[in-house]
């Protein structure tokens, strides 16, 4: 399924949670219109640090990794770098081994 695809599908469903929950549709309009106006790799940018670096940097295949992954996506969204080095510092720093 494409990035876009999945995108809409997730829009509808949070359309029909606004609808069962409480009935109105400002906060599905404001996400909506959101995605609309804003560029697709600022909504969702490319990945700063891949299951590759993870091996790279000693750590071996399993559960952490998704973990580790999601913590830098989450990072990356939220503003706290945006180069790829700063992202492999975060993930040097905060899982230190």
């Amino acid at each position: 399924m494409s990035g876009c695809q999945s995108s809409k599908e997730h829009l509808e469903l949070h359309r029909i949670d606004c609808l069962s929950s409480h009935g109105h549709l400002d906060n599905w309009e404001y996400v909506r219109e959101f995605i609309a106006k804003t560029p697709a790799e600022e909504v969702h940018p490319a990945r700063l640090v891949t299951g590759d670096d993870l091996l790279e940097m000693g750590f071996l295949p399993g559960p952490e990794f998704k973990t580790i992954l999601q913590a830098v996506e989450d990072a990356q969204l939220e503003g706290l770098f945006r180069t790829r080095e700063e992202a492999l510092a975060y993930v040097r720093k905060e899982y230190a081994r």
